[in-house]
């Protein structure tokens, strides 16, 4: 089984947040996809078979499989348009997150996804000594999203893992207005097993629309603010978070199974 290794959302080599990609023609047991993700040891591996016109697309965390995310999908798009299927330029994938789409346009890639309806929930004691700042204000969708008084409060934090555990939501992000972006965010997911997601697309389909409301602009320009860093070209429209980046290709690796 081959496997590619992308930094997605990355300019250059070791920037951006890695994914495995393995591109199939048969899917293999989920308990052996689970174990491969397991011992990439990455925040996502994503899986993929042809089937008819479209790709399935499937993706797994050291702690489970997942319904949407961002990186892996433009790193699987990345592999099929550099090493599968160089004539195409549009990529439609079946996933648990629904139908999504990733164009190609030269070296950037732009996925089409579903925008989270975030609800504000109130801050609580346990938000603020999980992130260890204080929270501005708070909302929930699949993730927990917590605004905080600025970016560097947002570079600086350093967060509780086990008390992070403990909030709702699947994901928790933190996030503020920035000086050279529009926001600054950071992700964590401790329950999948991921300390803290280096860029997550998925989370900008939470902080995106928010940021596009309070910045009354649909076009925003966002910076994952991890030790590795990305940034996102985030178009928030009709309901749809439209996320663009670069992607470069790390290894290529036989799997033994």
């Amino acid at each position: 089984m081959k496997c590619y290794h992308v930094d997605a959302f990355a300019e250059r080599l070791f920037e951006g947040n890695p994914a495995a990609v393995c591109v199939l023609d048969e899917w293999p047991a989920d308990e052996l996809m689970q174990s491969i993700a397991i011992e990439n040891n990455l925040s996502e591996t994503a899986f993929t078979v042809r089937e008819g016109d479209r790709q399935r697309l499937r993706w797994f965390t050291p702690g489970g499989e997942i319904d949407l995310c961002g990186h892996a999908t433009l790193g699987t798009a990345f592999v099929l348009a550099n090493f599968i299927a160089p004539e195409e330029t549009r990529f439609v994938f079946d996933t648990m997150g629904g139908e999504l789409v990733c164009e190609r346009r030269g070296e950037v890639y732009e996925l089409d996804f579903p925008a989270y309806e975030l609800r504000g929930v109130p801050v609580t004691p346990e938000m603020e000594r999980a992130i260890g700042a204080p929270v501005r204000a708070a909302w929930m969708a699949r993730d927990l999203v917590c605004e905080l008084e600025s970016e560097e409060a947002v570079r600086s934090a350093e967060v509780d893992q086990a008390l992070v555990r403990e909030l709702d939501g699947l994901l928790l992000h933190i996030t503020a207005p920035g000086a050279e972006y529009d926001c600054v965010t950071r992700s964590y997911a401790p329950k999948l097993g991921v300390a803290e997601d280096p860029v997550c697309g998925s989370g900008h389909c939470h902080v995106a629309p928010l940021w596009a409301e309070r910045l009354g602009k649909s076009a925003l320009k966002a910076r994952q603010a991890s030790r590795r860093g990305g940034t996102l070209l985030c178009t928030v429209e009709g309901g749809r978070c439209r996320l663009a980046g670069g992607a470069v290709l790390y290894s290529v690796a036989e799997l033994n199974i």
